[in-house]
């Protein structure tokens, strides 16, 4: 079959489904993970760090590279990679909901129930995600349509993202009758079932197009020792873990930030009537607190302008190139997350404005990083005339995996040096306030910068895409 062909709407829209499924979970980790462990699970802020650092990277440098072996390794009628959706689904919706459950236990007794929950949802998302994400690289080897199909999956993502970055914390507190523990395992539950349904029609909507020559074998060291010659690869790693770090780190300190620092009688009169208007017309989603009504909407509007900074990625990239749209993009969005060091807690509209300009911006990155390792793979394929493909989206899930470690581990470690007070009814110190802002302004602006610099690394530019495509055409008798 003609491996360039383009692929329907319909197997579009149900591989985007996939990850719609995987970032309920995700989103949920990057945004509340932290604030779960400390406000409502009850740990302290060091242990809350230990926990998701060392989980994390044991995740990250463990289960990934483990995992992308066996699944480049597996053979069945349904392909390499669509097997682990199917067989995943079910057992990643049980754990994700028993990891924000929180059980009766001594304070010990939840230490230990902390690290094998999140040990376990950690696994089972690698094992799901790992091979989803390797999927976009054996769909389609085009790379115009691989752009396309990058899109519809992160359009997609905003829509998780949205839903649990806006209504999230409010559905929580009405669910729980101001019980925010029992809100968010009833929230947990209809995610899990939700998520579940949509791994499947991924898994029934699919299929794999590139596959390995049968006489292409490779022993893991082979893999391994290709991996690490890679120069795209290794600068791919070290970017994503980088963007990770920051997303980690600003997504989970925007619940503390509203609660916190910015002023409540300020966000009241800018949240009243926009609540009012959006009340309207039935969307009556963002509650009665001011808190919970301003942190949806900072979030929403972030998240709309993300998605129409996804819906220009592709036009953009087609015309200049993934690498170079990308690192110009991100220095942008970068400039708008420093720019919150400096407003007021009342500066409503500034904090607002920042927040809408840095999610278009960083939308136009979001397809493009996948995309980029799916270029990785074509890469590494024309170099070395052997294909690994979930092995190379290794570097996604190591990096993303590692990033999303340090980031949630620094933010509760910075939290705690900044003498925070978890689940404190009482006004923060001035000390933990000011730690509040830097965590959402200046610390996260550092690693982005860095990817901006990496980028300049990077050797796929236009040009060379489009040598790799023509050459990888050819080598297939296509």
């Amino acid at each position: 079959m003609n491996q360039t062909q383009k692929i329907s709407i319909t197997e579009k829209i149900g591989y985007s489904l996939g990850d719609l499924a995987a970032n309920l979970v995700f989103q949920t980790l990057m945004t509340y993970l932290a604030y779960f462990y400390t406000d409502i699970y009850g740990l302290q802020t060091q242990h809350a760090s230990v926990i998701m650092l060392s989980v994390g990277l044991v995740a990250a440098f463990g289960f990934n590279p483990v995992l992308g072996a066996i699944a480049d390794r597996t053979v069945s009628k349904w392909g390499k990679f669509r097997p682990w959706i199917l067989y995943t689904a079910i057992p990643l919706g049980i754990i994700a909901l028993l990891a924000f459950t929180t059980p009766d236990f001594s304070y010990k007794g939840k230490l230990i129930y902390a690290v094998v929950t999140y040990t376990l949802l950690l696994l089972l998302y690698a094992a799901n995600n790992l091979p989803y994400s390797a999927l976009s690289g054996v769909i389609t080897g085009d790379m115009k349509e691989r752009n396309s199909l990058s899109a519809y999956r992160f359009v997609a993502v905003m829509f998780a993202q949205f839903f649990v970055q806006v209504f999230m914390l409010s559905i929580i507190e009405t669910a729980g009758n101001g019980n925010k523990a029992a809100g968010i395992e009833k929230v947990m539950t209809w995610l899990a079932i939700i998520g579940t349904i949509m791994l499947l029609i991924t898994f029934f909507t699919t299929r794999e197009r590139i596959v390995p020559k049968p006489e292409q074998k490779s022993s893991l060291k082979e893999d391994l020792s290709d991996l690490f010659k890679n120069k795209p690869w290794v600068i791919m790693l070290l970017l994503t873990t980088l963007v990770f770090i920051t997303l980690a780190m600003k997504g989970g300190s925007y619940v503390y930030y509203f609660k916190n620092y910015v002023d409540k009688d300020s966000l009241t009169v800018f949240v009243k009537p926009i609540s009012s208007f959006l009340s309207k017309f039935g969307l009556n989603f963002f509650g009665e607190d001011p808190v919970s009504a301003g942190f949806g909407l900072f979030n929403a509007g972030g998240i709309i302008f993300m998605i129409i900074g996804i819906t220009l990625s592709k036009s953009l990239a087609d015309k200049y190139g993934k690498r170079d749209v990308f690192g110009v993009a991100l220095f942008i969005s970068t400039l708008f997350i420093l720019a919150f060091y400096f407003f007021p807690s009342k500066s409503i509209g500034a904090i607002f404005a920042a927040q809408i300009l840095h999610g278009f911006f960083y939308g136009i990155t979001i397809p493009l990083l996948w995309a980029m390792i799916a270029d990785v793979a074509d890469y590494s394929e024309w170099k070395n005339n052997r294909r690994a493909t979930a092995i190379i989206f290794s570097a996604m899930m190591v990096g993303l995996k590692t990033g999303l470690s340090i980031g949630s581990s620094l933010l509760t470690l910075i939290l705690g040096l900044y003498h925070y007070m978890p689940n404190s009814d009482s006004v923060q110190s001035a000390s933990a306030i000011a730690g509040t802002k830097m965590l959402v302004s200046i610390f996260p602006s550092i690693p982005f910068l860095l990817g901006v610099a990496l980028l300049s690394r990077y050797s796929i530019n236009k040009k060379m895409e489009t040598k790799i495509e023509t050459d990888l055409k050819q080598k297939r008798n296509l």
